[in-house]
This record gives structure tokens, C-alpha cells and sequence, in this order.
């Protein structure tokens, strides 16, 4: 079988070709032809399904020392959301297909901004208009980027949806509700905590207490109420992990937008970190 597998293989400049199979054998497996099909055709969706998830993990590797080559710092933010989403994922009815879905969206969401001069991801004041309108792109740019792999097209499609807005008044399709996928929605929060509570050039760390609090002020609005109370949990139980406890929470800067910044979209702006 392996050998009729491999000669129906083709291989081509951008493209491979590949035959996949299950096997079954009567009576070993099955006592009758009909279950035999039936564990047959299992046995095929299952390896199809490792073949895919073992392309993601390739082609997720590949772009995460692109990223660390380009932007040390946005390295280690994707590290710290693909650690947390994995957290709270657990609380979701996702199978394996969708979690693998998920950690690669939640440590490629940001591969897009591969495409944005450094002048604008490290600005230090407000982005004009279209240096706004040019950030904006970056999920659009990701998703175009992923979709070059097609095992990666499932991730694309939440890459490009960790923008949306619970109300629908994200970017860059006005979706609302559970018309984001649930991969998204999850990413998009631990992404705002992530983004909160480490310093950047245009922004003043947060205590985990500040940041859990700006999160819930924003659920039902910027993000998805469930999501948020699965974050919050976990973030505040006893054995998190993540960040540690608050009595040793990270100190303020003297960053000048320090105390100006009361919502969440203000505290990340034109998205430039998250």
C-alpha cells in the first residue's frame, strides 16, 4: 500500500501531490466488509490529518525565525500568546484539528507585520491616518502570507479575523459575534493581555490587576464575554502560571501616555503590538 501511495505521488516546482489511505484487514480489524470500509476510511482522515498538522508545524517554524529575525520583541509577545491561548482553550469544545488551528493562528497572528516599516511598529507618539490605514493591513498581509501553504489555510482564516470586534466594529471585515471564529476571538484577548502588560514604545506596562480589569470592562463590546470570563479565570486561579502573582507586579514607567490611557483600544494604539 505504501508503494502504490508513493507512485501516485507527484512533485512539482510549488506544489506536491500526495495519496493518502487507511487500512483495514478482515478479520484482524473487522468481521465484515462494511466495517472494514468504515475503519478503513477513519484510519485515512486520521493520517490525513497528522500529514497536515505535521506541515503546520513545519511551515509555523520556518515563519517564527522569520519573525525572531525581523522583530525580536514581537517573537516573544507570540511565544507568551501562544502560551496562554493553549491555557484557556481548554475550556472550549475545540478538537485536535481546531486547537492545532488555534496555537499556530495565536503564534502566527502577527507574521503579517513582516510587511510594516519599523518607523511605524516603533513609533513612539500616534500614527497619522495612513500610517493607521497601513497597520491595518497586517492581518490581511498574514493571511496572504499563510495561504501560500495550503495545510496553513485554516490558521489564515483566524489570522485574519483577530481584529474583529464582538460588536462588529473591527477590521477587516466588520464581523460580529460567533460570525468570528472562536480560534479569533480567543487569540484577540490573550493578545490584548499580552499586549497590556509589557512595555512598548508608545505604551506603559500594566499590572495584571489593571489589565484583567480593562479586559472585562471590554467584554461585550470589543471582545467575546466568554472568552474573557475563561481569561480571567484562569489568569486569577491559584495555579496560573503566566504572570505570577501580583504581589510582585511589574513596575510603572514614566512613559508620558502612562495615565492617559483609559480604554483598550487607547491602550494599543492603531494596533500596532497586538
Amino acid at each position: 500500500m505504501a508503494s502504490a501511495a508513493s507512485a501516485l505521488t507527484e512533485h512539482g516546482s510549488a506544489f506536491t501531490v500526495r495519496a493518502a489511505f487507511g487500512l483495514a484487514i478482515i478479520p484482524d480489524d473487522a468481521r465484515s466488509a462494511s466495517t472494514a470500509l468504515q475503519l478503513a476510511d477513519e484510519r485515512m482522515y486520521a493520517e490525513k490529518a497528522r500529514t497536515s498538522r505535521n506541515s503546520r508545524a513545519e511551515t509555523r517554524n520556518v515563519l517564527l525565525q522569520l519573525l525572531n529575525e525581523r522583530t525580536p520583541d514581537l517573537r516573544e509577545h507570540v511565544d507568551g500568546v501562544g502560551q496562554l491561548a493553549s491555557e484557556i482553550a481548554r475550556d472550549f469544545s475545540l478538537d485536535s484539528d481546531q486547537l492545532d488551528e488555534l496555537l499556530r493562528a495565536a503564534e502566527l497572528h502577527n507574521i503579517g507585520k513582516l510587511a510594516i516599516p519599523d518607523e511605524i511598529l516603533s513609533k513612539p507618539g500616534p500614527l497619522n491616518d495612513a500610517e493607521s490605514q497601513f497597520m491595518r493591513q497586517h492581518t490581511i498581509i498574514g493571511e496572504r502570507i499563510l495561504n501560500a501553504a495550503p495545510a496553513m489555510r485554516p490558521v489564515a482564516r483566524l489570522v485574519r479575523a483577530t481584529h474583529e470586534r464582538w460588536d462588529g466594529n473591527g477590521y477587516p471585515d466588520a464581523l460580529a459575534g460567533t460570525a468570528i471564529p472562536l480560534g479569533a476571538r480567543i487569540v484577540a484577548a490573550c493578545d490584548a493581555y499580552q499586549a497590556m502588560r509589557n512595555e512598548r514604545p508608545y505604551q506603559a506596562a500594566r499590572t495584571q490587576a489593571e489589565a484583567i480589569a480593562e479586559l472585562r470592562h471590554n467584554a461585550g463590546s470589543q471582545f467575546d464575554p466568554a472568552v474573557i470570563e475563561a481569561l480571567c479565570q484562569h489568569l486569577t486561579s491559584p495555579r496560573a502560571t503566566h504572570d505570577g502573582d501580583d504581589r510582585t507586579e511589574r513596575p510603572r514607567s514614566d512613559h508620558p501616555k502612562s495615565d492617559r490611557l483609559h480604554s483598550l483600544e487607547a491602550t494599543r494604539p492603531a494596533d500596532r503590538e497586538s
